[in-house]
C-alpha cells in the first residue's frame, strides 16, 4: 500500500520520522515497527508538515540535519519550533544529531523538542524512544487529563 494514502485508525500509534541519512532511518524505523508504531517517513519539509497537520503522531523523530547542511537551514525543526504549542502537544518530540548530548534537558528546550539523542547513541534508540515517550506522558498527563474532560463535556475551558 502506498504510504501516503494508509489509513491511520484510533488504535494506530503512528510515528513520523525526518531524516536525511538512510542508516539512521532504517534504524529508526525498524525500532519503532518493534514498539509497535505505524511508521511514517516524510521525504522533504513540505512533505513532513503536510503528514504532521493531518495526523496525530505520538512520537515524531527528526535528524538534526534533515533536509540541511547546517541546522538553522532546517526548516521541518524551524517549522515545529514555531507552531502553537497545542498544535504539536500530542507528539513526543525527539531530534537525532552530533551535536548533542543525550537527554540533556537545556539543549532539548533550546531546540524545543522533549529529548536529543547522540547520534553515537542510536544503539540504544528501542531503551531512548521508550524513555522519552514514558517522560513526556507522565509530564503531560494532567494536561491531557483535564483536555479530555473539558472535551467530553463538550464545554470550553
Amino acid at each position: 500500500m502506498n504510504e501516503s494514502f494508509e489509513f491511520v485508525s484510533d488504535q494506530d500509534r503512528p510515528a513520523l520520522l525526518a531524516f536525511s541519512t538512510p542508516e539512521w532511518l532504517e534504524e529508526a524505523k525498524t525500532v519503532l515497527q518493534e514498539l509497535g508504531y505505524k511508521v511514517h517517513t516524510a521525504a522533504t519539509h513540505s512533505d513532513f508538515l503536510v503528514r504532521f497537520t493531518q495526523v496525530r503522531y505520538q512520537v515524531v523523530l527528526v535528524e538534526e540535519l534533515f533536509g540541511a547542511n547546517i541546522p538553522e537551514e532546517n526548516l521541518t525543526l524551524t517549522s515545529l519550533q514555531q507552531m502553537p504549542m497545542g498544535q504539536r502537544r500530542h507528539a513526543t518530540v525527539l531530534l537525532i544529531g552530533n551535536s548533542f548530548q543525550t537527554f540533556a534537558p537545556m539543549e532539548a528546550f533550546k531546540n524545543s523538542v522533549h529529548a536529543v539523542i547522540n547520534s553515537s547513541e542510536l544503539f540504544l534508540m528501542k531503551q531512548l524512544v521508550e524513555k522519552a515517550v514514558a517522560d513526556n506522558n507522565a509530564f503531560l498527563h494532567s494536561f491531557r487529563d483535564v483536555q479530555t474532560r473539558v472535551f467530553a463535556s463538550g464545554t470550553r475551558a
